[in-house]
């Protein structure tokens, strides 16, 4: 009976062991994809250009100061087709209530082109992850800043940052990471087993991960390239990564196909992004759709108030009346 009741304790430890291992497991560090905090004024296998400024602590992409773009892209091509990437990064700066622009994590073709996406080429050719801090953000749509979006692109589309992406994203979520005094991170996982995207977030100086976005039908192909750009406008911000550490991941092959599949090949693609939608400009001289919503509410409480008079003269009148008819 002892034995058995040893056999049954080791037994739920090595369980419960191998749960918590795989929980924090991260895979196999490669150094030649990573950024190490304190690497120093010269970093291998990393260009940088642009206003770009490399310190023993951190790497700013941009400085706090208007128009200024920069950006640091590895030299080494990704062939990893399943991978981990934890970003330890920190955006801050003098603005309470305006600042921006924000700053961009790519995994793409096209590496050290300045552009306007963040600092980087616009129509890129695979990820682009965009952490965007532009408080009186663009567009109509819902959600609260700073807020993180994920494109997918084969190079024909083109990101609007007239309407912060939300014409051609894919997933996205509200993080509070800006102005923060503890450390922030990202944690971007992705799966060519799987063709699935995965990003987390720990902004909240809780230690532990929340789900920002989970989505599938995800294809990247392998041999791109990693890098992170920042650019500021008319508003600014210090745009600063700590590190960026590679983990190479083993996901379970479950069929020959995929086994057997050609990533480099692949054109990337998510099928579960937005359908492209051009911005429709407003005409010159008419209103904005803004003003027709104010001036569609003020008609309806201009419409009620009248009621409202209407029905209290009409009260008023035929009380008055009533009392007359009493003295005859």
């Amino acid at each position: 009976m002892l034995d058995f009741t040893n056999m049954f304790l080791s037994l739920c430890f090595l369980l419960i062991s191998k749960a918590l291992a795989d929980e924090y497991s991260k895979g196999y560090l490669r150094r030649e994809h990573s950024i190490f905090k304190g690497s120093g004024p010269s970093i291998p296998y990393w260009d940088f250009h642009g206003n770009t400024f490399i310190s023993s602590s951190y790497i700013r992409l941009t400085p706090d100061h208007q128009s200024k773009r920069g950006a640091i892209w590895n030299t080494v091509p990704c062939h990893v087709k399943d991978w981990e990437v934890v970003l330890h990064f920190k955006v801050h700066g003098t603005g309470d209530a305006l600042y921006g622009d924000g700053f961009a994590f790519w995994y793409s073709r096209e590496r050290m082109q300045d552009g306007s996406v963040f600092g980087s080429k616009d129509y890129f050719y695979g990820l682009g992850i965009f952490f965007d801090t532009y408080s009186n953000h663009n567009g109509e749509h819902q959600h609260e800043h700073p807020f993180i979006s994920a494109m997918v692109n084969n190079g024909s589309v083109h990101y609007d940052h007239d309407s912060d992406g939300t014409h051609s994203q894919m997933a996205g979520c509200s993080a509070s990471f800006r102005g923060q005094g503890h450390d922030t991170f990202a944690l971007i996982r992705y799966s060519g087993t799987q063709d699935r995207l995965t990003m987390m977030v720990d902004v909240d100086n809780k230690n532990e991960w929340r789900e920002c976005f989970d989505v599938g039908g995800v294809k990247l192909p392998t041999g791109l390239y990693f890098g992170a750009s920042a650019a500021t406008g008319q508003l600014a911000d210090n745009h600063d990564i700590m590190s960026i550490k590679f983990y190479e991941t083993e996901v379970p092959v479950m069929s020959d196909t995929k086994k057997d599949e050609d990533r480099s090949t692949i054109v990337p693609y998510a099928s579960g992004a937005e359908p492209y939608r051009d911005r429709v400009e407003d005409v010159q001289g008419s209103f904005s759709s803004r003003t027709v919503k104010i001036f569609t509410w003020l008609f309806w409480f201009a419409l009620v108030a009248v009621c409202v008079v209407g029905i209290s003269l009409y009260v008023y009148q035929k009380r008055q009346e009533d009392s007359k008819k009493r003295f005859y």
